[in-house]
């Protein structure tokens, strides 16, 4: 697939970035860089909950129009809070451009923030908070942070009851007002596009003005702890420990050393937890590398009885490798973290994500050279990575 690439700081401060397909579909987001990470403990959920009301309403469209006017002309619309972003993305036919544009524009710049759409909003959140603790998986991440980050960090990015009543719609409009700035905001799209036309939109459609993100300081601290719960059938295993932050090169050496671990069913924990002792059905791992913080996760979700035997045949398999590990399993898994790369960014949603990460950490352009950084992963580099000294440890099993 041919593509191009483009990206360019606005006069209004807006950071416009396309990646051309001569496709019949396209991805669009806007986003802003502000999210968990930039909430102090007691407006924990603020920008969660900001990006919930922009699908309530704006001056021109209530929610029933914006959903309509996306889903009858084929497309698809959501979105996302991260620790760093709040995001409005869709996907659209290609010749459906214009109205994904001008939908999305409206919510990030004309929302109404109606106080009883606040107040309704306020109660579908507590539902979705107790959907996830519901949810022994989604549980179990979430119990996690707070072991591996100290607060306001370690506190998840949906809140709590108690934070989200504290909200009012003062402290919305404020936190809008401060963070939805053409200054603090990305504009990515992939797919058949031309990038002059985004860039007038965003010019014409978004007026510059000053942003305030808060930044609070993130510490790590290292904790374990095992919880149970009446009603689960299967121990949820969560084992983390550090990373190299996204400005780090060694970062690539995480991501190689993550796939030798625990993708996929040739992955080492795979094949010693499920496949040689048949202890468990699901074994994965993934990581997080931002620029103010990081860590890889290890899944295994198994029998209560087998916790400490299944920690312990993390630890053991880590230590293996500065060991073992040689340049040709090293090669193998390199074709794996690329390859699979690959596949992923061939959906134009899934690039888009990927673009807009890159570019929330500096630099939206270095994902184009992914498999040259994979490729220059040195074997001391994983080796030394494999070297755990400290790492977290949850547990959520049967009572």
């Amino acid at each position: 697939m041919k593509t191009k690439f483009y990206r360019k700081v606005l006069k209004n401060g807006m950071t416009v970035i396309l990646e051309k397909r001569e496709t019949s579909v396209v991805s669009v987001v806007f986003a802003v860089k502000c999210g968990g990470m930039n909430e102090t403990v007691g407006e924990k959920g603020i920008s969660h909950f900001v990006e919930h009301l922009l699908y309530k309403g704006t001056l021109t469209r209530n929610q029933q129009q914006i959903g309509l006017e996306i889903e009858k002309n084929g497309g698809v619309i959501n979105g996302f809070t991260d620790e760093g972003l709040t995001a409005f993305w869709c996907k659209m036919p290609s010749n459906k451009l214009s109205l994904s544009l001008e939908v999305l524009g409206d919510m990030v710049t004309n929302p109404l923030f109606d106080q009883k759409e606040i107040d309704k909003e306020r109660k579908v959140i507590f539902e979705e908070i107790k959907m996830y603790k519901d949810n022994p998986t989604h549980y179990a991440y979430h119990r996690l942070q707070g072991l591996m980050y100290e607060k306001p960090f370690g506190i998840p990015i949906i809140g709590s009851e108690e934070t989200l009543n504290s909200i009012s719609r003062e402290k919305i409009l404020s936190r809008f007002n401060e963070t939805y700035s053409p200054k603090n905001m990305i504009l990515c799209v992939v797919g058949d596009a031309d990038f002059d036309y985004l860039c007038s939109f965003a010019e014409k459609n978004f007026k510059k003005r000053d942003a305030k993100v808060p930044s609070l300081k993130i510490k790590k601290k290292f904790q374990s702890k095992i919880e149970t719960r009446k009603g689960v059938d299967q121990a949820n295993i969560l084992f983390a420990y550090p990373s190299p932050l996204a400005q780090d090169k060694k970062k690539y050496a995480a991501m190689v050393l993550n796939a030798l671990m625990a993708e996929g069913m040739s992955s080492r924990l795979f094949n010693e937890i499920r496949t040689k002792r048949n202890l468990a059905y699901s074994v994965s791992g993934h990581y997080s590398i931002e620029n103010e913080f990081s860590h890889t996760i290890i899944y295994v979700g198994a029998k209560k009885e087998n916790i400490e035997g299944i920690k312990n045949i993390i630890l053991e398999e880590f230590k293996k490798i500065p060991k073992e590990l040689n340049e040709k399993e090293l090669s193998q898994v390199k074709d794996q973290v690329i390859g699979n790369h690959k596949i992923f960014i061939e959906d134009s949603l899934n690039q888009m994500m990927k673009l807009l990460a890159h570019e929330s950490e500096g630099n939206s352009k270095e994902l184009y050279n992914f498999e040259k950084n994979i490729k220059a992963v040195k074997l001391e580099d994983v080796k030394d990575l494999a070297k755990i000294k400290k790492y977290s440890f949850f547990a959520l099993v049967p009572e």
